[in-house]
């Protein structure tokens, strides 16, 4: 595309000259006048396109992610028809990721659905998943380092999905609509479960939602399809509190199928 731009730019500059003879002499020279005009112009086609480019890159890794996500959610639903309905575990809570050898973990469970080792076996292994990857554990926005136990995640499963409170995971046909209720979502490098939540005023919650993807959170449902919200609908450190930690619930998007705190829910929030 600037290949032919900058040629049409030369050739209007030729025409606008008067020549002898029907054909351009072999010996034509550009003016200094026309040069710097024709740098002018070159410069500002590059500034116009350059910061299209980088917004065409981020929607690409964006669409990648969204790509990972829909794995991740393709493969729960194919070990829910497996096992009469019900989830895998979430993993840990709202700490930073420390125990991997629960088998019933998600990052355990899933990953064989599409082909894939358990987090176990890759670590097992010494191939753990790690910053600037490319697989289904990696967000091609992510940033951020290990936790301090050297586990590393991307993506999070809804932390008030399946918790280890429970004496059982919870089931499909359990939660409500599947395509309102989140099951996963870009996550904080060091945790393997998220939700929103404001745990301290004026102090945010390590294990929030993470909108990497300019301000927004990736977001798959237990339908398997994905979606991206903005930090503030989503309730990113602003929504949810210790009374009312469903208050980040919404029409289209819902973290929790039971009222937390109430009498019989599994969990009563972070």
């Amino acid at each position: 595309m600037c290949r032919a731009v900058v040629t049409a730019v030369l050739r209007m500059i030729l025409r606008s000259r008067k020549f002898r003879n029907k054909f351009v002499s072999l010996h034509y020279a550009f003016t200094l006048v026309e040069l710097l005009v024709a740098i002018g112009i070159i410069a500002i086609l590059i500034s116009l396109l350059v910061p299209s480019v980088a917004l065409a890159r981020r929607a690409a890794r964006q669409a990648q992610c969204a790509s990972n996500l829909r794995q991740w959610a393709i493969a729960l639903n194919m070990y829910a028809q497996a096992n009469d309905g019900w989830f895998p575990r979430r993993g840990q809570g709202k700490n930073p990721t420390n125990t991997i050898t629960w088998y019933d973990d998600w990052f355990n469970e899933l990953p064989p659905y599409f082909h894939e080792h358990s987090y176990l076996d890759l670590v097992n292994a010494g191939l753990q998943p790690g910053p600037n990857g490319n697989s289904v554990w990696s967000c091609p926005e992510a940033v951020g380092p290990p936790n301090v136990y050297g586990r590393y995640f991307n993506y999070a499963m809804n932390m008030a999905l399946s918790v280890r409170e429970a004496p059982y995971p919870d089931r499909m046909t359990h939660v409500g609509s599947l395509s309102t209720l989140v099951f996963m979502a870009d996550g904080p490098t060091g945790n393997c479960s998220t939700i929103p939540f404001n745990g301290l005023a004026g102090a945010s919650a390590n294990f929030n939602p993470v909108p990497r993807h300019n301000g927004q959170v990736n977001i798959a449902f237990l339908d398997t399809h994905v979606a991206a919200f903005t930090a503030a609908y989503v309730g990113c450190n602003t929504l949810g509190d210790s009374a009312h930690p469903d208050a980040c619930n919404h029409n289209d998007l819902r973290w929790y199928w039971y009222v937390p705190q109430a009498p019989g829910a599994p969990w009563g929030g972070p």
